[in-house]
Parts: structure tokens; C-alpha cells; sequence
């Protein structure tokens, strides 16, 4: 017979990136006759650390441990008993909740130290500390409100409860918390929030049921321009129900915002797929686009552009990749995973000769080629494709190649191939450090070494960080063939 899962207490002595604690264990402060808790066996203390996530080093916590799962020593947290020493009151009630600010009560610079720890501590596995240079973390410019996007989801907050708007809950994919108190966001998305599910309480709209395939309300998309403070809201539904679109609009426009509604939209989407994509759009009010701005360029921003999210941080990582760029001035560089050309564009304007950005995503190189039109920049182009494909057909020598891959880092097979054009230098621009850690053996084995590396926060009171490694090749006077210019 399966035996019931155990319970135990322990203590947080690290954590490793991203948020994987290693806890051990202690004997639990209680009575001899205190039950166990509903489903569980009595308490047990394992002999060993187990691995916990979402814990803080210091705390106090108490874990659930499958029985199945003790020889991988993983557990779950069940609650956390008493705070570690330095933690402070979390500004957001929604924190344990909805599990996206890990780091809330962590004071700032604490975050930063660890970030950085975390991150060196990562690069140990391929590097000697003393063979490069590690610059201190760049911090966000500010803590709090700093996302200029986030999609909201329609739901209950229980099963067949009221309507509610927001995140979807930590452990239970299909809960949704009302994050009216969000701290990341701007006070007018939280004015949206609120204004939103009670416009469509009243009228007793249906949400989208993602296991039914059932249902009207599906996602609410905000995105803020801290350019212009201007403001778009996409409304997403399926094509089941129907909006009273001057109703909505003359609602929206009404609420008390900071910022200027600069469009609203009303997407329909009948995928099965819980993701928020077109069908259709339609624009119900003013501009289908947002202008955002970053190191005196000026860029376009439809419902479905992909942007960083925080624009003051982004700022500050690019600017972070120029600096590891230097001079520029007649120069032939590759920006690879260009997205919607943001890098490529800064550094076009920075004073590079040419610059070519590869990017899969079709829709995301027309949103570059017309933001490069729109910033003035002839010395910068695009390609859409597959990295991996593209890199065998460019005829061009690139001085510096730009790398700024998905979570996952550099494919495989890709790497090879884009080492292969020996460059005097790379930069990778990572959002997941074990994946820039996993990749730079294959730089040191192509005759590249790690000059200078370099966090940028931009995600506070999160386990996220970027990393910006410049990498140079070891012999950059050797014998290479110029197979031609950018066109």
C-alpha cells in the first residue's frame, strides 16, 4: 500500500538560481500529541537536505515529502513558519498568492547582492574568477511600477465563484487573484483592473472556461508608454458573447487615469490555447499603436510586439551593451534573436557601419524594419528566419556579433555555425544565466575567453536577471576571408 506523504520542519540554509532552497531539516518545536495535518503521516525528520522552491535563506519552513520523492530529496513548500532575519513586511497582499514576486520581502539591495552571488556563483562551474572581470549588478532604476505591460486573465478565484480578473494563482493554474494591489504595474493599470471586472460584473458577462472551451471573457492586456504616459487596453474574448463596444469604450474613457488612453482594442480569439492571440482585432478608440522610447529612439508598439517590459531597466541593459561594445565606428555587426530589432537599432544609431538582425518571428522584423524607417536608421536590416538555417547563407564578416537568444540560449546546432564566422568579439545578452553557463565551454573551445561579465536587474522582487557577457577572440588577427557587405 502507498504510504501517505510526510511533513517535516527545517531551515533555509541557500538557494540557487532561480529559487530552488536547499532546507535542512530540524526536529519541529510542538506537542507529542499535535496531529498531523489532513492526508499526511505523522511528522518525520529525513536525515538529509531536500530541495524546496520558492523559499528564502534563513526562514523557518514546513515541507510536504512524497514518499516516492525521497531518494531525489525534493519537497513542497507547505507554509512558512517564521521569517528569515532580514525579511521585511511585503508591500503586496497578493505575494503569496499569485507567486510571481518571489522576493517582496527581501530588502532591494539584499536582492541585488543575491542576484549577483547567484549568478558568479553559476559561472564558477566554467570559469576562474581571476581570468575575468565580474562589474558590479545594475539595479533598476525603480522598484516599484515598473512593468509597462501585463495580460490579465479572466476567471473565478475558486471553482464557480464570481467573476474575477487578474494572475493566475501559484499551485492552481485554473484560480485567478484579483491583484487590484499589484506594486509592479502603474497605479492606472490597477485603476483598469478594478474598472474592468466591475463593468462586466454588472453586465454578468461569462469568463472562458480553458477546460470547457466555454464562455466570453478571456484576457484584459494593458501596456503603458513611459514615453508619453499613454496607455492602450486590449480586450480579448472569444467569439461566444457579445460587447456593447460604445458602451465600453464610453466606460473606459471615463475611468479617473493618470496617463491617456491612447487606444482601446477588442481582440477575438477562439483558440483552444490559453495564450492571448488574434483572430481578429478591431480598434474601438484612438491609435492601434503605443510610441515607447529608449536611448533617444522612438518605437511602435502594436497589441502583439514583443518589448521588454521594464523600459527604464531596458535602458540600462543596453546601454550596458554598448559599453561592452566600445567603438563601433566602421564596424559590421550581427544582433542574432534580434526580436523587433531593438539592439540592432541602438546600435545602428551608436555608430555602426552596418548592422543585420535575424529574427523567426515575421511579424516582429516588419515591426523592426518599420521602427529603423521611423527612426531615421539606413544602416541597419532584417532577415526572418531560423537562426540555425540563416547563418549558412550570410555573406557578410561580422567584427562583433550580438547575441540575445530565448530563455533557452543558443540552439545546439546553431552554435557551431555561428561561431564558425569568428567574429573579434561576441555579446550575449542572457535572461537565464545556467543557459549562458551551459553555452560558453563552446566559446572557450573556439578560442574565445569571457572578458567582462556583467548583471542588470530588471525584474525587482523577482528570482529573474539579465547577464551581459563580452566574450573576445583569443587571436583576433587570424586568417579570415571577408566574404562580402550587408544588402
Amino acid at each position: 500500500m502507498k504510504k501517505a506523504p510526510t511533513i517535516f520542519h527545517g531551515l533555509v540554509d541557500s538557494v540557487s538560481f532561480p529559487n530552488k532552497g536547499t532546507v535542512i531539516p530540524v526536529d519541529p518545536e510542538r506537542s507529542e500529541s499535535e496531529a498531523p495535518a489532513a492526508g499526511f503521516s505523522v511528522y518525520e525528520t529525513p536525515t538529509k537536505p531536500v530541495h524546496v522552491k520558492n523559499v528564502l535563506p534563513g526562514q523557518k519552513v514546513e515541507i510536504g515529502q512524497s514518499n516516492h520523492q525521497r531518494k531525489r530529496r525534493e519537497g513542497t513548500l507547505r507554509q512558512v513558519l517564521a521569517p528569515a532575519p532580514y525579511e521585511v513586511p511585503s508591500p503586496c497582499p497578493h505575494a503569496q498568492f499569485c507567486g510571481g514576486c518571489s522576493y517582496q520581502t527581501v530588502p532591494y539591495e539584499v536582492q541585488l547582492q543575491w542576484k549577483q552571488e547567484m549568478v558568479q556563483k553559476l559561472l564558477d562551474e566554467v570559469l576562474d574568477r581571476s581570468a575575468y572581470q565580474f562589474l558590479p549588478i545594475h539595479s533598476s532604476p525603480i522598484q516599484y511600477g515598473y512593468r509597462n505591460k501585463m495580460e490579465f486573465s479572466f476567471g473565478d478565484e475558486y471553482k464557480d465563484g464570481p467573476l474575477a480578473l487578474g494572475l493566475h494563482k501559484q499551485g492552481a493554474h485554473h484560480d485567478i487573484v484579483p491583484v487590484t494591489d499589484c506594486q509592479i504595474v502603474h497605479p492606472d493599470f490597477r485603476t483598469l483592473l478594478s474598472g474592468v471586472l466591475d463593468y462586466f460584473t454588472k453586465a454578468e458577462s461569462s469568463y472562458y472556461n480553458t477546460r470547457s472551451h466555454t464562455g466570453f471573457l478571456r484576457h484584459l492586456v494593458v501596456r503603458r508608454s513611459f514615453k508619453d504616459n499613454g496607455v492602450m487596453v486590449n480586450l480579448v474574448t472569444s467569439s461566444a458573447g457579445t460587447l456593447d463596444k460604445q458602451a465600453f469604450v464610453d466606460y473606459l474613457t471615463s475611468l479617473p487615469l493618470e496617463g491617456k488612453l491612447s487606444g482601446i482594442l477588442h481582440t477575438v480569439n477562439d483558440s483552444l490555447a490559453d495564450v492571448v492571440q488574434a483572430d481578429s482585432l478591431e480598434v474601438l478608440y484612438g491609435e492601434p499603436d503605443l510610441t515607447e522610447g529608449l536611448l533617444g529612439l522612438n518605437f511602435r508598439l502594436s497589441p502583439f510586439s514583443f518589448f521588454q517590459t521594464n523600459t527604464l531597466g531596458a535602458e540600462v541593459l543596453y546601454q550596458t551593451v554598448l559599453d561592452m561594445a566600445g567603438d563601433i565606428k566602421d564596424l559590421t555587426l550581427f544582433d542574432l534573436y534580434c526580436g523587433t530589432g531593438t539592439i540592432a537599432q541602438i546600435l545602428a544609431h551608436g555608430g555602426a557601419k552596418q548592422v543585420l538582425g535575424i529574427e523567426l518571428i515575421a511579424e516582429a522584423v516588419d515591426a523592426a524594419r518599420e521602427n529603423a524607417a521611423l527612426n531615421g536608421l539606413t544602416n541597419c536590416s532584417f532577415q526572418a528566419g531560423d537562426v540555425l538555417k540563416l547563418v549558412d547563407t550570410l555573406e557578410v564578416h561580422p567584427d562583433l556579433i550580438v547575441l540575445d537568444p530565448p530563455r533557452d540560449g543558443i540552439h545546439p546546432k546553431a552554435l557551431p555555425k555561428i561561431l564558425a564566422y569568428e567574429p573579434d568579439r561576441f555579446i550575449y545578452v542572457s535572461c537565464k544565466p545556467t543557459s549562458l553557463v551551459r553555452d560558453i565551454p563552446a566559446f572557450i573551445e573556439a578560442g574565445y575567453k569571457v572578458e567582462k561579465v556583467q548583471c542588470v536587474d530588471m525584474f525587482p522582487g523577482t528570482v529573474h536577471v539579465e547577464t551581459v557577457a563580452l566574450l573576445s577572440h583569443s587571436n583576433p588577427d587570424s586568417t579570415r576571408i571577408i566574404k562580402g557587405e550587408l544588402h
